[in-house]
């Protein structure tokens, strides 16, 4: 059958259209993505405000034609942090279930944790053994841990990259001083949620999914994403702690300058780095490799997993 996933997140929204069945892998079929950055249009009550629904409202509705015209069957329609802390949430549902028929499931920070940890299970196997996973939104900071195909503990912080830079980081270049005080925040924020991963004893293998780590793992020197799914990319903590001075001091232009990083996103690369770092050093993790599956393939896998036997 054809799925689509539409993931109306805190930087996009996205429909991916995949050739599934049970048991096989979900081939990428077609793919729609519109750049919004929720996480930046919430009003001081923390409500995403008439301009912002009016032009989530309507690519939700070009998403859903795009589903349309690409025949799938069925639509798995989620949202995640900008619309799940918007003060206004049962309005902007309400408005696009009224105008799209697009029925938009809100997830809670822990199904996206636990979702996000499923793909990244299926992606790398039993022989992964026990598995930390680390997954850097535009809204929140997801983190799961287990062995088996649903973590142990998953976790969901407010540290996404834009969340972070329209919150934290005002000016471009940004101030140090203002870096400095993110960085206090995160790190503190962070090292309250360690002991609970903790007690479960060290992972056998680190694994970071999200365009703001493979950014990260590009700008270090990692494969392009020409190169393919199947090529190993890989980033280090002490690659991290070399960039995020040079990333302090440069401007969203002259980031977006950099191997990989879109212009969309450059402005949130600061941030991102310094949640990556703090959460890498927190956790005592040397290197992470990149997982190309995340939130949507966990979705999608979820899905197909209670499909009927044939």
């Amino acid at each position: 059958m054809r799925l689509g996933v539409l993931d109306v997140g805190s930087n996009t929204v996205h429909l991916l259209a995949v050739d599934a069945h049970r048991g096989a892998r979900p081939l990428p079929a077609h793919s729609h993505k519109a750049e919004l950055r929720l996480a930046e249009l919430l009003d001081e009550d923390g409500a995403i405000g008439a301009e912002g629904l009016d032009r989530l409202v309507a690519t939700i509705a070009e998403a859903a034609q795009a589903a349309e015209d690409q025949g799938c069957e069925d639509v798995l329609a989620f949202a995640t942090s900008a619309v799940r802390d918007a003060s206004n949430v049962e309005v902007v549902l309400t408005r696009v279930r009224a105008e799209t028929g697009v029925d938009l499931q809100v997830l809670t920070g822990e199904e996206e944790a636990r979702l996000t940890f499923l793909a990244a299970r299926r992606w790398f196997g039993w022989s992964a053994g026990k598995l930390l996973v680390l997954d850097i939104g535009g809204g929140s900071l997801e983190i799961g841990y287990g062995i088996d195909e649903a973590p142990d503990t998953a976790v969901s912080l407010p540290l996404g990259a834009g969340r972070l830079t329209a919150g934290w980081l005002p000016a471009d270049p940004p101030d140090p001083t203002d870096v400095r005080a993110l960085r206090r925040h995160v790190r503190a924020e962070i090292a309250r949620i360690v002991g609970e991963f903790a007690r479960f004893g060290s992972p056998d293998h680190v694994v970071a999914t999200s365009k703001t780590f493979r950014q990260l793992a590009r700008i270090a020197g990692a494969a392009r994403s020409a190169e393919g799914l199947y090529v190993q990319r890989e980033l280090s903590r002490s690659s991290l702690e070399e960039w995020v001075p040079k990333l302090t001091g440069m401007t969203a232009e002259q980031r977006a300058g950099l191997p990989g990083v879109s212009s969309g996103r450059a402005p949130q690369l600061l941030a991102g780095a310094l949640v990556a770092e703090a959460a890498m050093d927190l956790f005592r993790v040397g290197t992470l490799e990149i997982c190309p599956w995340a939130l949507r393939e966990g979705v999608i896998l979820r899905r197909l997993d209670h499909l009927p036997t044939t």
